[in-house]
């Protein structure tokens, strides 16, 4: 594979061929416009050496950043990582006039203060998954807070009521007699020439944002500079596995969060739900996934809990989650009047063994065979995978077989 640069100051970063870069920026995204502009643009990109311009835009409304913010996040990384540029835009701005995407009503806006405490959590915490080198931190109010009631007027004038009432939200509100105020007319208009200032090539956002972004592109060719590309990324929905991951539903989970409370809400999730968070969250293959579902659910969730944790939070911070979870879950799940057996310790002897030794329920070493392999068989809170690793030296276990017998086996 041919090796191309971008310039990075002074350095030269190798990254990719187009098409394979394409390949991994495709992964888990919902919608790109156009993939072919895309895949220009990054020709382009190997050919002059020059990075893509990326904007993502978080307006800093509350505090907090969620697992739901890092899907954009993650895909951000990965541009970083091609040799791109991400252009992180706080709208300190555009948050004191409210993002009505979505909504069914007018959103209060923030006073500055709060826009400017939020904003300072947000580098916090953006700088756990984006490379702070090749990052840079923008607030459109450099540029908005200088426009002239002359300029915003102008800019106004580049769209028309009735294309602002194809967005689904206002059509749906004009429709049912629900206010709109004229101000959130003005934030895609906004968001938009955000995109001129910048010379954005690409911009990223959720499904949500797609009216806004490619107003993006049709107001950049109107200040005659190549229209950016709109890439559009799945909403991720929270713990309950139904709605969008929101602090406002209490149903997300934290970047914030410590280790042991990320671990554990991660594990909390539906099953089913654990394979779309592999998806948008880790850097696992479709293949690699669909792998996982060929083994026991609790393993795969136990899996993606301490990738997501270990990525936040650091490989030993995340062990110490899984640890801690274990003990917890074993604590829960175990009753205080388990059967008691006395089993002698023997070198000779296999998990297998003290599986057919403890339980009074199973007939046959095969029945126990059977039930290991469907992950029925947990000691001291962890499953049992193989049935031929040697019996465990320790002198109290604590074992549940299959889904009611419980058995605190005393080795001797």
């Amino acid at each position: 594979m041919t090796e191309n640069y971008v310039k990075r100051g002074n350095d030269k970063v190798k990254f990719l061929e187009p098409e394979e870069q394409l390949r991994i920026i495709k992964r888990g995204t919902e919608e790109i416009i156009s993939e072919q502009e895309l895949l220009s643009k990054l020709k382009k990109s190997g050919e002059t050496g020059l990075p893509l311009r990326i904007k993502a835009g978080f307006d800093p409304t509350a505090p907090d950043l969620h697992l739901g913010h890092c899907v954009l996040l993650k895909k951000l990384r990965e541009f970083q990582d091609l040799g791109h540029t991400v252009m992180f835009l706080i709208g300190d701005f555009t948050a004191m006039i409210g993002d009505p995407s979505g909504r069914s009503e007018t959103r209060p806006p923030l006073t500055k203060a709060q826009v400017e405490k939020n904003a300072l959590t947000y580098q916090k915490q953006v700088f756990r998954i984006l490379d702070s080198e090749r990052t840079e931190v923008m607030f459109n109010s450099s540029w908005l807070g200088e426009m002239s009631g002359e300029d915003l007027i102008r800019l106004s004038a580049l769209e028309t009521v009735a294309r602002m009432l194809e967005r689904d939200d206002f059509s749906k509100r004009y429709e049912s007699g629900v206010s709109i105020s004229i101000n959130e007319f003005m934030y895609p208009l906004i968001q938009a020439y955000d995109s001129v200032i910048m010379k954005s090539d690409v911009e990223f956002g959720g499904t949500d944002q797609k009216f806004n972004i490619l107003m993006g592109r049709g107001v950049q060719k109107h200040y005659e500079q190549e229209p950016q590309v709109a890439i559009l990324l799945p909403i991720l929905e929270g713990l309950d596995g139904v709605r969008k991951m929101s602090k406002s539903l209490d149903n997300y989970i934290a970047v914030e969060d410590t280790a042991v409370d990320m671990y554990g809400k991660i594990m909390s999730i539906p099953d089913d739900l654990m394979w779309r968070y592999y998806l948008l969250l880790t850097p696992r293959t479709e293949g690699e996934v669909e792998e996982l579902k060929k083994g026991h659910p609790m393993d795969a969730k136990r899996a993606l809990a301490f990738e997501i944790t270990s990525w936040l939070h650091g490989a030993g911070d995340a062990k110490g989650a899984a640890g801690d979870f274990a003990t917890k879950f074993s604590q829960r799940e175990f009753p205080e009047d388990a059967r008691e057996v006395v089993i002698k310790r023997d070198d000779a002897k296999t998990v297998i063994d003290l599986v057919v030794e403890s339980s009074g329920k199973l007939k046959s070493r095969n029945e126990a065979k059977r039930l290991i392999a469907q992950g029925g068989v947990l000691i001291d809170g962890e499953r049992v995978t193989d049935i031929n690793s040697p019996m465990p030296d320790k002198g109290t276990l604590r074992m549940r077989i299959g889904k009611k017998e419980f058995v605190v086996v005393k080795l001797s």
